[in-house]
């Protein structure tokens, strides 16, 4: 088992006055719903920003454990300094996007199998079917000390993009390894298609 990050110190700045983090989905705040899928797969770590109780309390009665970040203020490059420089020494972390709804615990597996079934690559993540990167991304611990680096929000591009060839890529058969809700329009659309396909 390897710790599993969520990264849910962002704004959501496209939201227009509404935390996405907190939108319902199926009963739960997003927020819940992430955690609750990593169940299992790891110890579980929350990359929070500052005074944020909604979020904060989205972790009552789990088993995560918040990371407060200040530096998420920068956007995802610091929120992952931040974040990656709070975790446990371990071989290898996992890092999930926390608005990423159409993974589930089985995804989050597959891409950590592929860990043993590939050991020669230092990053495994989840892909689109037409092989697009997407999420969970796994990173070996040799590369930890890279995030030390990371800066503005520009998110992990300049770890992963040199490594482009000692990266496995597990391919989906849609394109949920990317698939996020950004804006109330993102929303509107796939609440009406969940309602399309509910019994």
């Amino acid at each position: 088992m390897i710790p599993v990050l969520i990264l849910a110190a962002g704004q959501s700045s496209r939201m227009r006055g509404t935390d996405k983090l907190m939108c319902d989905v199926h009963g739960v705040p997003l927020l819940r719903r992430q955690i609750d899928m990593a169940e299992g797969i790891g110890p579980i770590y929350v990359a929070l920003p500052p005074n944020n109780p909604a979020r904060i309390a989205a972790l009552d009665g789990t088993t995560a454990i918040p990371l407060i970040v200040s530096e998420s203020s920068e956007g995802m490059g610091g929120t992952m300094r931040g974040a990656v420089a709070q975790l446990p020494e371990c071989a290898a972390f996992m890092i999930i996007l926390g608005d990423l709804i159409s993974l589930n615990t089985n995804d989050l597996r597959d891409v950590l199998d592929s860990m043993t079934a590939h050991p020669k690559n230092v990053i495994w993540r989840g892909a689109s079917s037409d092989g697009q990167p997407g999420h969970p991304i796994i990173f070996d611990s040799s590369l930890r000390p890279a995030f030390a680096d990371l800066h503005g929000d520009n998110g992990g591009e300049s770890i992963v993009k040199p490594l482009a060839s000692r990266t496995y890529l597990h391919r989906f058969n849609d394109n949920r390894a990317r698939h996020d809700l950004d804006t109330p329009e993102d929303w509107s659309a796939w609440r009406a298609a969940s309602d399309r396909h509910s019994p």
